[in-house]
Formats: structure tokens, sequence, C-alpha cells
């Protein structure tokens, strides 16, 4: 699912919480082995870690208390994408173990793979997949477009847009939103179309009950600007309450002139393409789908889709949060808003209780890097 920016951001399935500081959930019976390969693209793996700098994965903080075959089932269903061959064996061997019996996902990981410690401290943050109602005309409430992607947009590979011919940098969310849009894909409240900017990708609920995902096809170059602290400092939201929720209710409530001026804030301006909605999780970055609870996005300068990671998110931010997640994770996503070698956004899953717990995760974090042993 990728990306556009992410400031913001619920337990929906045991993938969700295991290892959290939530009860993990039991599930009616082993994990099994998916049938056939998932067909997802290739992912690059750099260099190996200094094997001196390692430590035990029974050494992590709240290892033990990981469903450990729960996170193994998670990283087996997206491992064929990784091309490091030491991975890439240890790949093959978990996924041709079938059924996983009960302990066996700590004995195979504790085996095959040691930790290392990533940076200092930073901040994990979570995301979902919305789910939100549209309309195929607008009226007073479903106001604002769903745009495509122009047809005058030209984005480069680092990430700049421009329009096609010119060379003229693209207009900001503003300037586009002051434009006519002759074919819009759908109608949306204005803080929910603001939302699933937010997060990159949605499934849209129609009147008559019609599902359709709205999947990102480009944004307009510009870097991503927060409201959270604005609403902060203007004492529109106290420090502590500046959830994903908080801040969506605040635009509702406040529709019209003074929550635009908000959103406008954002320069960044998101387009989308419709398909079905098939039922299956949204794809990530690197081409894999997301398993709830078990993928983060990451920086991609600093690390390699395909990871696995040890997240240690303590000391939230925000009142009603969870008060620390520990899990085993897969990096396979990533976002404008992500940037560094110690930050993480945790995807949480489908739907407006993900989106809860999404937007309540600012933690700071502590990273390990899962590395074979070779």
């Amino acid at each position: 699912m990728r990306r556009a920016w992410r400031p913001l951001v619920a337990a929906l399935s045991a993938l969700t919480l295991a290892a959290c500081a939530t009860p993990a959930r039991e599930t009616p019976g082993p994990p099994r082995l998916p049938t056939a390969p998932i067909p997802i693209p290739s992912i690059e793996a750099g260099p190996s870690p200094a094997a001196s700098s390692r430590i035990e994965l029974s050494e992590l903080p709240g290892w033990a208390n990981e469903n450990h075959d729960i996170a193994l089932e998670a990283w087996r269903t997206v491992c064929p994408a990784i091309r490091d061959p030491a991975a890439a064996d240890l790949c093959l061997r978990a996924r041709s173990v079938g059924v996983i019996v009960p302990g066996d996902g700590r004995i195979f990981l504790e085996r095959e793979f040691q930790a290392e410690r990533v940076g200092g401290e930073g901040v994990l943050t979570g995301y979902f997949a919305p789910v939100y109602a549209a309309r195929r005309a607008a009226d007073a409430e479903f106001s604002t477009p769903v745009r495509p992607r122009p047809s005058d947009l030209t984005l480069a590979p680092d990430g700049r847009a421009s329009r096609s011919g010119d060379g003229t940098p693209y207009p900001d969310r503003a300037q586009i939103e002051a434009l006519e849009e002759s074919a819009p894909l759908a109608w949306m409240r204005p803080e929910e179309h603001f939302f699933l900017q937010i997060q990159g990708s949605g499934v849209l609920v129609f009147e008559d009950g019609q599902r359709m995902k709205a999947l990102y096809a480009a944004h307009n170059g510009l870097p991503f600007v927060g409201i959270a602290n604005p609403m902060r400092e203007r004492g529109l939201l106290a420090r502590d309450n500046t959830s994903g929720d908080s801040i969506r209710a605040w635009l509702a409530a406040n529709r019209g002139s003074a929550a635009n001026e908000l959103m406008r804030l954002n320069p960044r301006f998101v387009f989308f393409r419709l398909a079905p909605d098939d039922g299956r999780p949204p794809a990530g970055a690197a081409g894999a789908p997301l398993p709830a609870g078990r993928a983060i996005a990451i920086d991609p300068a600093f690390h390699r889709y395909g990871d696995l990671v040890w997240l240690d998110g303590e000391a939230p931010m925000l009142a009603g949060a969870f008060p620390r997640y520990r899990r085993l994770v897969t990096a396979l996503d990533t976002g404008g808003a992500i940037k560094g070698e110690v930050r993480a956004d945790l995807y949480i899953g489908q739907g407006d209780v993900a989106g809860t717990e999404a937007g309540r995760i600012r933690h700071t974090l502590m990273m390990w890097r899962l590395v074979p042993r070779r």
C-alpha cells in the first residue's frame, strides 16, 4: 500500500494482537502453509551486519511473551520475496514445515536467526486500511471528489512531480482543490478523503452497497506537512489527544473553511484509481500483502524490504494507547513521513477498530534487525 505520507497513526486478528501489551487471541487451530507460493516481486537484500554485534533472540526485551508461531506464519507468507541467499534458504525451509506445531515457531526462529540493534531511540506510529462511505454524485455532505491521476502529471523516480511538457512543479493541495474535476472517481466527505490520502489506499462503500478499492495512483510531489502539531499549538486539541479519531472528529465538526484551512497546511495531494474489492489485504511498497499487525513501513534508505524486525515501542504519547508494542514484524512498506533509521509505521489492519488503534500509536521505539546465522 504505497503511502504518500503518514503522520498519524486496533486489534482485529490474532496477528494484530500477538506480542503486544494486550492479551493474544487464541487461533482455531495451528496455522497452515499456503498451498502455493505468493506471486509477489523479489526484494533485493543488502550486506549482512557484522556478526560481532549480534545477540541471541532470547535476549530481546519481551521475546518470551511473543506468539512465535503466528510470527513465523506471518513471515513465511511473504518471505518468497527475499533474494538474499541465506534468507531464501530459510524461507524454503520454513514453508516446507507445513502445519506449525505449537512451540516450533520459537525453535525455528531462535535456531536460524540472531538480532542486531538498530540505532538509538526513535518513533513508532501506526496506520490502517480505512473503509469509508462514498457517493457517485456530489451532495452537501459528500462534497470532495476522489481524483484520478491527471494526464499532465509526470512523476520522477526521486518523487518530484511536474507538468508534462513544460516541466513546471505540480500545483499544491489548495490549487488542485480549486480546479474542477471533470471525471471524479467518487465523492467523499472532506475529512475522510483527507484521511484516505494519509493512509494511501482504502475501501469505498457506495450507496448501493458496492465496494471498491481506492488504490494509490500518484501524488503531486510536494512534501508532507502534518496538522497534528498546528492543532496542538492553536489549542484546538489537547497535546495528548491528537489521535487520528480526534483529528478526524474535529475536522468533521468544523467542516468548511476552518477545516479546509488546516488540511491545506499540507501541500501534498494524492490521486487514486479504483479496483474491485477482492477482500485481500493491501499490498505494501515491496509488492507483498500486508499481514495485519505484522508489517511495518520503514525508510528504505536505512532498511531493506523483507527485513525481519523486532519492535519495542513503549512510553505512549497519546491518550488511550496500548502501553507497549513488542513483536516481530517484516519491513514491507514505506511512506513520505517515515524518515530515519529508528522509525517504523505499524500496519494494524482494516476498518474503524484498526483505525482507532493506529491513530493512537505514537511510542518511543527501539528496533532490532534479525539476521540469518551464517
